[in-house]
């Protein structure tokens, strides 16, 4: 049984990444997409969305970190992934999984599942392009875009194309993120291909896992929102050890209030001033649905636009490094 930390873009950036693999053991995380057009990228495009491959590919925990490449051009897509395997992440994944319409406009994510023809080239050329014995290539998938009636055939054309494993999220483009999740699909794609197969889509619990297992027929998981949300989640998978959603859980908060510092410190030191505040209140947001705990910090940084009286107000919270309080 493997426990995977999901790509999400515009939320899980190497910050969150950092804690989120410092709080809970995961076997793997994978980065946001790095977009590919119709250029070779310089270093420093994989450089900022992974900045884990200046550190041997791995979160400051050490968990390995693969970088996800997303685009439409078969050439493009190889020659970046070559150019990638140069700084040996723990594996290279193609987006086939993206619903967001700016993205899918330009033929990229999951809008290709329509064309499992392009899939399977794509798949082909980047095999192709990296070293024997490199990194491992992956793809995530969704079921499809308006329906399920190419799922099969799309994992088919990965799997056939040389990509490794595969990870699907068990919603269509259409579907977005509103639930359910159809888990049962993800054992109908497993049954049809000879690579491993991940499920991935709703685990927000460990109940939610146990039933996407048992649901899916496959060991191994890759949790989104629901890791955000609760970033002991795949501690306390991995520990069989359920809570009921109205727990307290204090030991917890006392832990998270420190890595909500740390958090915050390398978002302070990593992005304009103007920006962070955004990065805090997106996250605190989410952690109130599972942490009672972070409402009432919540509502206090909520208003606040000025990164210093953030500062102030973590510091007189508590939260977090002396660096905050200077």
């Amino acid at each position: 049984m493997r426990l995977f930390l999901a790509p999400m873009e515009g939320l899980a950036d190497q910050s969150l990444r950092a804690v989120l693999t410092a709080l809970s053991p995961y076997d793997l995380a994978v980065s946001e997409f790095v977009r590919v057009s119709g250029a070779l990228l310089p270093q420093r495009a994989f450089f900022r969305i992974s900045p884990e491959l200046q550190h041997g590919g791995r979160t400051r925990a050490g968990t390995p970190v693969q970088v996800q490449l997303l685009g439409s051009d078969p050439l493009m897509m190889a020659r970046n992934a070559a150019r990638l395997a140069q700084w040996s992440p723990a594996g290279v994944d193609l987006n086939f999984g993206c619903p967001a319409a700016t993205v899918n406009r330009h033929r990229g994510g999951a809008v290709l599942l329509d064309e499992p023809e392009t899939l399977h080239a794509i798949g082909v050329a980047v095999r192709a392009a990296m070293p024997a014995g490199g990194p491992v290539l992956s793809a995530k998938m969704r079921l499809g875009v308006k329906d399920t009636l190419r799922a099969v055939e799309c994992a088919q054309a990965l799997a056939d194309a040389g990509v490794e494993r595969l990870v699907v999220h068990a919603r269509t483009k259409l579907d977005g993120y509103r639930p359910p999740a159809h888990w049962p699909w993800v054992a109908r794609i497993a049954e049809a291909v000879s690579v491993p197969v991940v499920a991935n889509g709703e685990v927000w619990t460990v109940d939610d896992w146990q039933r996407c297992r048992s649901e899916s027929g496959v060991a191994d998981v890759m949790l989104g929102r629901g890791a955000v949300v609760d970033p002991f989640l795949a501690r306390d998978i991995r520990a069989g050890r359920a809570w009921a959603r109205n727990d307290p859980r204090a030991d917890d908060w006392a832990v998270l209030r420190e890595h909500i510092g740390l958090f915050w410190i390398e978002v302070r030191a990593r992005l304009e001033a103007r920006h962070a505040p955004g990065r805090l209140k997106q996250w605190l947001n989410l952690l109130r649905r599972r942490f009672g705990q972070a409402e009432a910090l919540f509502q206090h940084v909520r208003p606040l636009r000025d990164a210093r009286q953030i500062d102030r107000l973590l510091a007189l919270h508590g939260i977090g490094a002396p660096a905050l309080a200077a």
